[in-house]
């Protein structure tokens, strides 16, 4: 998620020596060199490092871990080592670390991808090319669809399937997400969800079939490819789990960077135009077989409420002084925008043209 870092973290020379220790351990290789920054990692510590000759990419928690940080790491482990094998566009897994002695924190390494971050970054073929810009929409459409389908059962993110219903379970999640912000510079109320909140459970959709989700797919946790017009991979899977994979569709359509915008998403593609529609995105994720629904502003309000909850996380640590004003403003601004767009989803005057 966007948040507030305002220099890029990276590895102590003391955690350099200790993960060339680990590495040696697990037969590796010998030399960890080259450790610098990587953008993108804005509430993790997210490097690029040598192992010997092989380019890899460390990713950890930050130097201040969260209660949960541990088992983020876990849930991206077990995402990575799900999808090897498939179609679905995503970083290789090397090995992961839970032995805390390590670096005080599970950690792991995976393959650098040959690619680009379109939210900060952009190719030279892409910047001349209005079809490269069009093209890659329905690229990531497709792998979207793609991750819905991949075979989860008897893989590591089986074990995050919970029994019950999916979908039963996201307003009450939040809601209690955002009660967490609470303290005495903080009320939740702050952000008005009621309505939005009473009727998405009382608009509840059948659970559909169980699929994988990435669970914040918006273009800023993409790398594009620099030849073609086609997903590099797909990055940052804190938030992935076993649900309905509809509502990444919702979170990528509200996060698609036309008309309105909800964040700040893909902002130097998004800046060159030429984008595909809400309208083709869709188009190009059913013809990769992703589901069908009739429900389809059910699924843009929730991901337009659990996104606005979740962002306004920044603004409640803005308010204790652990993240900057400026992200602090932005997103409490953006949450605020989010749950409006959503609240206007839910009684048939969407801003976003799909027709």
């Amino acid at each position: 998620m966007p948040d507030d870092a305002q220099q890029l973290p990276t590895l102590s020379p003391a955690d350099q020596a200790a993960v060339q220790d680990w590495v040696r351990r697990q037969g590796l290789g010998e030399s960890v060199t080259d450790v610098e920054p990587l953008t993108g990692g804005t509430q993790n510590i997210v490097v690029r490092l040598r192992v010997d000759d092989r380019p890899m990419v460390l990713r950890r928690p930050p130097a201040h871990p969260r209660p949960t940080s541990d088992k983020t790491m876990l849930r991206e482990i077990a995402a990575l080592r799900t999808l090897a094998g498939t179609a679905v566009p995503h970083p290789g897994f090397i090995a992961g670390c839970e032995d805390l002695s390590v670096l005080g924190v599970v950690f792991y390494l995976m393959e650098e991808v040959d690619g680009f971050n379109p939210g900060d970054d952009m190719a030279e073929a892409y910047e001349r090319d209005p079809a490269m810009r069009h093209q890659v929409g329905l690229s990531y459409a497709a792998s979207l669809a793609e991750l819905g389908n991949v075979d989860w059962e008897g893989r590591p993110l089986a074990e995050l399937k919970r029994p019950g219903s999916f979908l039963e379970r996201q307003v009450p999640q939040f809601l209690r997400l955002l009660e967490s912000y609470r303290h005495d510079r903080y009320d939740p109320e702050t952000l008005a969800v009621t309505e939005l909140a009473q009727w998405l459970t009382a608009n509840l959709p059948p659970d559909g079939r169980p699929g994988v989700l990435h669970g914040d797919p918006h273009l800023s946790n993409v790398m594009l490819r620099r030849d073609k017009p086609e997903l590099a991979a797909f990055v940052d899977w804190e938030m992935c789990t076993i649900g309905d994979p509809l509502l990444d569709l919702g979170w990528m359509l509200i996060c698609w960077p036309l008309e309105i915008s909800t964040i700040t998403a893909g902002a130097r593609l998004a800046a060159l135009g030429g984008l595909a529609s809400r309208r083709e995105l869709l188009e190009a994720y059913l013809a990769a077989g992703g589901r069908e629904t009739d429900h389809l502003d059910w699924y843009v309000a929730m991901a337009c409420f659990k996104l606005g909850i979740v962002i306004e996380g920044t603004w409640s640590r803005y308010l204790l002084g652990q993240a900057s004003r400026d992200a602090g403003e932005r997103l409490h601004a953006n949450a605020q925008n989010l749950i409006d767009v959503g609240t206007r989803v839910t009684k048939g005057d969407s801003p976003f043209e799909l027709g």
